[in-house]
């Protein structure tokens, strides 16, 4: 089945931890749900395309991957994402270039572009609506 990774824009760290449970596509909040896209090394990477700033930089950002929420042994947890991906998915103007790069990262390896390329649209919406609602963007993890 392989792991879940649920994107999601919530009002406060809080309200983004409650979704432990049944995640995100159960609450009211806005989701994007992908596989094997986690938000540390495969969206860090993503931030390193779309900003320019160094990998190891975002790794090192306190809102990457911090874990708000742990359940069953880390079968479940809610991730904080950096404020820099969703900035920058929320304002950039063309993703298929920045698909065909993502495409070609270690982690990545096999997927096809095009449909990056729409996981990236739907991404963009996510993060664009955040931003207009001053939220933050999470991702909720299941094993």
């Amino acid at each position: 089945m392989g792991v879940l990774y649920d994107y999601f824009a919530a009002p406060s760290d809080e309200l983004a931890a409650a979704t432990i449970d049944d995640g995100p596509v159960s609450s009211p909040f806005r989701t994007v749900e992908t596989k094997s896209l986690d938000p540390v090394v495969v969206m860090g990477q993503l931030e390193e395309l779309l900003t320019g700033r160094p990998y190891d930089d975002v790794f090192e950002d306190p809102r990457c991957g911090d874990d708000l929420a742990i359940e069953d042994d880390g079968e479940r947890l809610v991730l904080t994402v950096t404020d820099g991906l969703r900035d920058a998915l929320a304002g950039a103007d063309e993703l298929t270039d920045v698909a065909v790069a993502w495409a070609k990262i270690e982690e990545l390896n096999g997927f096809d572009p095009v449909v990056l390329a729409e996981i990236l649209r739907e991404l963009q919406a996510l993060a664009a609506e955040a931003v207009k609602n001053e939220e933050r963007l999470y991702c909720w993890v299941c094993v």
